[in-house]
């Protein structure tokens, strides 16, 4: 389920190298979570870090379930970005906050959970008009153009994979196992949606306009908290090693971990790019929805 923005601070510590980081602000809240970055130790991160053990699975980690009309009352979930490139093109964000990750079951044994957890949709218009939508797929993703996706009224639909929370622009079973590669049968990395709990992002979001060229984010509601978004660290614990009795990998294979690093939130997610995909991706738009396993 969704999670509260704000929420994830009172939940968390920060730390880097598994200390907590000295200096912190108290409190720590969406207004002053940038301030951590002064804070960032030289080749370091910090890590808001889980003051519970994870495993014991403390209420907090199960976000908030939306209501009959598809708010999450009382938390703020998403956060809304546009960026106005200039000669009618313009991108909006819409990044969406998770308390937790739960990871994918491989031989026997889940991996890639973590705390905190950010995906998102952008939808391309030009002009005013609806071009392209990108679904985020943990590192990776899928776009298509806007006639092609399904839609109620004409507000796009994305569908959130149970635990993981990528997005798709169908239901079923997707195959993640190759990078970038959404397989139309299972191998090993699958990730599993269908037509759940329906969730309104814009019923409880925060909204901003974001400058490319002053790397300025500005909300578009008074009093709304921005500097948060500047903050440059991990939403999540880091990585356990193995000494740690909760890890566990596959052959000792570190990215086969059950417990891996939180992510990074919306400001390192691309918010200028010159194609609907992030720079990486082979950005093909797609005009059609291509079936997947049932």
């Amino acid at each position: 389920m969704p999670g509260d923005i704000g929420t994830q601070l009172v939940n968390t510590w920060p730390e880097t190298n598994f200390s907590i980081v000295a200096g912190v602000p108290t409190p720590l809240t969406l207004d002053n979570l940038n301030d951590l970055n002064a804070l960032t130790p030289s080749g370091g991160e910090i890590y808001l870090t889980s003051v519970d053990d994870i495993t014991t699975n403390p209420p907090w980690l199960n976000g908030v379930k939306p209501d009959s009309t598809g708010k999450t009352d009382g938390a703020s979930s998403c956060a809304i970005i546009v960026n106005d490139h200039g000669s009618g093109l313009v991108d909006a964000y819409y990044m969406y906050f998770y308390s937790f990750n739960l990871g994918n079951t491989v031989l026997g044994m889940v991996i890639g959970d973590h705390v905190g957890d950010w995906e998102h949709n952008m939808i391309r218009f030009q002009d005013g008009v609806p071009q392209a939508v990108w679904f985020s797929q943990h590192s990776f993703g899928e776009a298509f153009t806007y006639n092609a996706v399904e839609k109620q009224g004409q507000r796009p639909i994305s569908y959130s994979a149970v635990g993981s929370h990528a997005n798709y622009a169908i239901t079923g079973t997707h195959d993640h196992t190759i990078p970038g590669v959404n397989l139309p049968f299972g191998l090993l990395l699958e990730d599993h949606c269908d037509q759940g709990t329906l969730w309104d992002p814009t019923l409880s979001a925060y909204t901003y306009s974001y400058d490319a060229t002053t790397e300025v984010f500005t909300p578009y509601v008074t009093g709304t908290p921005t500097n948060w978004l500047y903050y440059t660290g991990a939403w999540g614990d880091e990585q356990y090693p193995l000494s740690d009795p909760r890890q566990k990998e596959i052959l000792g294979i570190s990215l086969t971990a059950k417990y891996q690093s939180g992510p990074t939130g919306p400001e390192d997610k691309q918010l200028n790019r010159t194609d609907v995909c992030p720079t990486g991706e082979s950005c093909v738009v797609s005009p059609i929805l291509t079936a997947r396993k049932a």
